[in-house]
């Protein structure tokens, strides 16, 4: 017996399924746009040769520059966007600019077309568009900025890192429960651990909001795999996964934390080239110093990621070369492959409303941005 006819609205949405973009690349953002962000696309469309993405900018500058690359053109569709977000202007402008390269690229999210966007623009004006054009899951009061970064284990992931500058305990839940979801959907981790960073380790330390959240998190489906309070040194040290924290002091620690990699890379600089021994040493341990700097080069962890919307939306650095660039598109793409967005409601659905305690409100601090 032949199976029935798809009915009307089903061929639709498999249409629809089968036209849409993988992701929109805003072309005009960053400080190397275009040119950077069509080297980036180019190394993108090698990594994934199978997908399609909406590649928004003005046309007269990015139309020459993509037909000189033969893979970014072959995957590409170009859509023409007269207007920039320049990085001098305020979210507020940025909202009324309905031509920008950025909005049109966060609008093709926002209908579907695309499944996620990458831009290294303006980081306030994409935070601002994303929340109010993309919109958060409403399964989620916040969404949260996370990025990945090195330890001594292998990656990491640190959220939240300045979206919230103040957070309650339901904020540090739904958080643990993002960056669980985020783990497995890009590094790919079958049984991600997660920590509450504090002050201390011990169950009495910090104030109530991270005890109650501890209390809710050993008490979810992510119990198994909570190890509680965790310090700052343990975020280098690999000690868990995913550390979960409110958005003023996750920024502080990221900022440390580049610092510190900064730090040690001109410090061996220094080291190696002050003296013709030093040199000579330079040229014996070469080898090992090359794989340092593969380990900490910046680029492979390029792309901060807001989560808890209703689409993938990644910043990649204003500054990012073409591999930069690339790794947060490569990024953007595991989120959307994976169906980043279906996790997290999962995640959402197992915690027990029951167990979910009344809001603590947080300190008042002065606000701060992520600035990436």
């Amino acid at each position: 017996m032949p199976p029935a006819p798809p009915r009307p609205g089903q061929a639709a949405a498999a249409a629809q399924a089968a036209s849409r973009f993988a992701l929109a690349v805003d072309a005009m953002g960053g400080d190397g746009a275009p040119e950077a962000i069509l080297d980036g696309v180019e190394l993108a469309a090698e990594r994934h040769p199978n997908a399609r993405f909406l590649l928004i900018g003005d046309e007269a500058r990015v139309g020459p520059a993509l037909a000189r690359r033969r893979r970014a053109a072959a995957a590409c569709t170009l859509r023409h966007a007269p207007d920039v977000i320049g990085g001098e202007i305020k979210p507020t402008l940025a909202l009324r600019m309905r031509n920008s390269s950025m909005r049109l690229a966060i609008d093709a999210v926002a209908s579907g077309e695309a499944g996620g966007v990458v831009s290294a623009g303006n980081t306030g004006a994409l935070m601002a568009l994303a929340k109010i054009v993309v919109k958060t899951l409403p399964e989620i009061d916040r969404p949260a900025l996370a990025a990945i970064g090195p330890s001594a284990r292998g990656d990491v992931v640190l959220l939240d890192l300045g979206a919230n500058v103040q957070c309650d305990t339901r904020n540090l839940v739904e958080f643990a429960v993002m960056g669980d979801a985020f783990a497995r959907a890009v590094l790919g981790l079958t049984a991600p651990t997660i920590g509450l960073l504090n002050v201390g380790t011990e169950e009495m330390k910090g104030d109530e909001r991270l005890r109650q959240a501890a209390e809710v998190l050993r008490e979810s489906h992510i119990g198994p795999n909570f190890r509680g309070f965790v310090e700052g040194n343990d975020i280098t040290a690999g000690t868990v996964d995913v550390i979960v924290t409110d958005g003023f002091t996750g920024n502080i620690a990221l900022k440390t934390g580049e610092g510190a990699l900064k730090l040690m890379r001109d410090l061996l600089r220094q080291v190696f080239t002050s003296s013709m021994p030093a040199r000579l040493g330079y040229l014996l341990a070469r080898p090992a110093l090359d794989r340092l700097r593969e380990w900490m080069d910046p680029r492979r962890y390029n792309g901060a990621i807001l989560l808890g919307l209703n689409g993938v939306v990644v910043k990649s650095h204003g500054s990012a070369d073409a591999l930069g660039f690339a790794h947060a598109m490569d990024v953007a793409m595991d989120m959307v492959t994976h169906g980043f967005q279906d996790r997290i409601r999962e995640g959402l659905a197992r915690l027990s409303p029951a167990a979910a305690p009344p809001p603590i409100e947080p300190p008042r601090l002065a606000s701060a941005g992520a600035g990436r």
